[in-house]
Order: C-alpha cells, then structure tokens, then sequence
C-alpha cells in the first residue's frame, strides 16, 4: 500500500513524463503555420466556420464526464469524488452560463457564434448541425452534411473518444483541450486587435477568457481529475497517454485540413480576380 503523500508523487511524475513525451506534437500544434496564413478577416472568418464544430464537439467530453462522475438523475446520491464533481460542474457551469463580455450571460458556442456573425462568418452549416443534434442520436448526425469536409475526422474522433473508458475520456478532455488551449489560445489572439480592431473583438475576448479560467484553474484540476482516475494503475496511465497523444494528432489533422481548405479557398479566389 502506498500512502497518500506517495501516490500524489506518483501521479505528478506520470503526468509530467506524459507531457514530456507529448511535447513535441503539442508544439506542432501550437505553432502550426495555419495561424500564420490568417491575413485578412475573411480568413478569420473561414477558420471560425471550421473551428466552432471544435467548440460544440467540447461539450460532449465535458457533458460525458459530468454524467459519469456526477449524479445527473432523481433520486440524487452524492457519487464520485468531490474534487472531481467540482471540477466538473464548475467548468460547465462557465461553458453553458457564464457571463458575456456585454452584459447578461450566455453559453461560450452562442458566444462563438455571435463572434463568427459579427466576423462576417457562415454560421448556416454550425446552425443546421445543431438542430440536427437536438432531435437526433449522435451515431446519426455524425453522417451529417452539415459538417464541413475538413472537420469531420476531428468531430468523429471527439465522439468515439466520449464512449471510450472514463480516464480515457478524461485524458483526451485533459491533454486534447483544458491543457492545450491556453498555449493554443494565445497564439491565435497574436495580432488580431492590432490587425483586425472592428470585426474580431468578440472573438478575441472569447479567446482571452479561455487562456484566464484554463490556465489558472480548469488546467491543475483537470489534471488532478485524471490522476484519480487513473490511480496507481499502470494500464490506465498507458491508455491515458494513448488517448491524449491520439487527441493531439487528431488536432493537428483538423489544423492541416483547415489550412489546405484555406489555401484551395485562396486560390480559387486568385484566378477568378
């Protein structure tokens, strides 16, 4: 038996060899060279078209935890640990209610989505998916032609990482988003309200509220959640860096697609003027 004080150690050493070893894929993906081929509105507005699946696909990892480590039925019983309760409720809390920069409250998609309006963004396709997802099972609309080309295989793989093994779901929700998205975050807002003052200040402020609560809170929680799951089993750290580092390439996939969509989208636009 290990003590308390030992297992804590435990846990730090695995997490900190698990970001070691996913160190290099996550710089991929922090400094890929999509971010560098946004120059103009338009092309924040085509990466917004794009990216918004990624924050609507979020909540199915989040929503799948919240129903496995908290009590969502009637009658209630207090289940689970309580760190990891808090955690849980207290992200969804933010990602469905928080407060809009402008006053009142509102869901971090709505946000997203009223960021991508005033952008000058698409919203048809984000707009009929979710519709879709209100009256349909996810095996179903995930066949949708509502979502875009290159977003699908990101989508796909969000869902089938929510049916996977509790601490496999947490990993891909640890290492896959509360852990990436502050370093990601703050290279996207780079230049934006310098180069684009008018039309993307929403998105920007979006962008900086995620780098705040990740960062801060949401990213130290997230990992102690993980490390509870995960315990002083050997498979389950295994399979929780499988999953995280399966996350991490599926991000970087949908970041290759969308930069070839946005080249072909440029070109196009080269011989027709």
């Amino acid at each position: 038996m290990y003590t308390a004080g030992e297992m804590i150690v435990m846990s730090a050493d695995r997490i900190e060899k698990i970001k070691k070893n996913l160190a290099p894929l996550r710089r991929q993906i922090v400094e890929h060279c999509l971010f560098r081929s946004i120059e103009s509105v338009e092309d924040v507005a085509f990466f917004m078209e794009h990216h918004v699946f990624a924050v609507w696909d979020f909540m199915t990892l989040l929503k799948t935890l919240q129903i496995r480590l908290t009590c969502v039925e009637t009658p209630w019983v207090p289940i689970g640990d309580p760190l990891n309760r808090r955690l849980i409720n207290e992200i969804v809390l933010g990602e469905e209610s928080d407060e809009h920069p402008e006053g009142g409250y509102t869901s971090h998609f709505e946000l997203y989505c009223e960021a991508m309006h005033r952008c000058g963004s698409d919203t048809q396709c984000i707009q009929e998916w979710v519709r879709q997802a209100g009256s349909k099972s996810l095996d179903l609309i995930a066949h949708s032609s509502a979502l875009p080309g290159p977003t699908r295989p990101f989508v796909l793989a969000t869902l089938e990482s929510s049916q996977g093994p509790t601490h496999q779901v947490a990993a891909a929700f640890t290492f896959g988003r509360e852990e990436l998205i502050p370093d990601l975050f703050r290279n996207i807002i780079k230049g934006l309200a310098q180069r684009f003052p008018d039309r993307v200040g929403l998105f920007q402020k979006y962008l900086e509220r995620h780098v705040d609560i990740d960062e801060g809170r949401h990213t130290p929680l997230s990992l102690q959640m993980l490390a509870s799951l995960c315990g002083n089993d050997d498979s389950k750290w295994q399979q929780a860096y499988e999953e995280a580092e399966r996350a991490l390439i599926k991000r970087k996939e949908f970041w290759d697609a969308i930069l070839l969509a946005l080249q072909s989208l440029k070109a196009q636009k080269s011989i027709c003027s």
